[in-house]
């Protein structure tokens, strides 16, 4: 069975009025309260975006999203009551796509939730090839010397903008609009995401070739042919 959001959060009451909430409004959520019963879940049935707490009674939030990252390409958010920005670097740092502070307002959660799966379900038919790099922007997947790259869901969306303006150079403020869709997103949030897309599909990050900085303006994308 498919749902448009899976729940995983330890406290039961939170995750049980969070899922009813969003089946009220027509996004069809299920709640499930540890990492084991996580695992169970994606044997037989799929989302399309994964709220994740950190903390689990069975186990990390982190290590679990390491492991959904080993099989699925999905938008994973996690859900914390905890504060530190370590958390929220590491977050990111191993495959979340946004960190979202408990206690949260239901209505901004949900907006959310709907925003990134308007986002994820637009079925763009274009591919681009350079002879190295190869993205394929209807199955959302990447490709470096034909080997599979594991994006996560705003990686590839960044990835995919910077690409579809190749030869531009590309704002901060364009790609916090048009990638989070969220004016308030910080520096350090873009450029965790654009090192990872750099230790992804460059030979030597650190001299990249593809993505370039250009100082104060922004980014600009040089490849190859569309």
């Amino acid at each position: 069975m498919r749902f448009d959001c899976i729940i995983i959060d330890d406290e039961k009451l939170l995750a049980d009025s969070t899922a009813e909430y969003f089946n009220l409004f027509g996004v069809s959520t299920i709640a499930l309260y540890s990492a084991s019963e996580c695992r169970s879940f994606f044997e037989k049935n799929s989302a399309s975006i994964c709220l994740l707490d950190i903390n689990l009674n069975d186990g990390s939030g982190f290590e679990l999203c390491k492991e959904i990252r080993e099989k699925l390409n999905l938008p994973i958010l996690f859900i914390s009551a905890r504060t530190s920005d370590d958390d929220k670097i590491i977050a990111l740092n191993i495959g979340g796509d946004d960190y979202i502070q408990k206690p949260y307002s239901l209505g901004v959660l949900l907006a959310k939730v709907k925003a990134v799966l308007k986002r994820y379900k637009q079925s763009e038919a274009l591919e681009y090839f350079d002879g190295r790099l190869q993205i394929d922007f209807e199955a959302k997947t990447v490709r470096v010397n034909n080997q599979l790259c594991k994006l996560t869901f705003l990686e590839f969306k960044l990835l995919s903008y910077l690409v579809k303006n190749q030869g531009k150079v590309v704002s901060k403020e364009q790609l916090f609009e048009s990638v989070w869709e969220d004016r308030f997103t910080q520096d350090g949030t873009l450029n965790v995401h654009i090192r990872k897309l750099r230790e992804a599909i460059e030979i030597d990050p650190n001299h990249p070739e593809y993505i370039i900085t250009i100082w104060k303006d922004g980014y600009i994308f040089k490849g190859g042919r569309l």
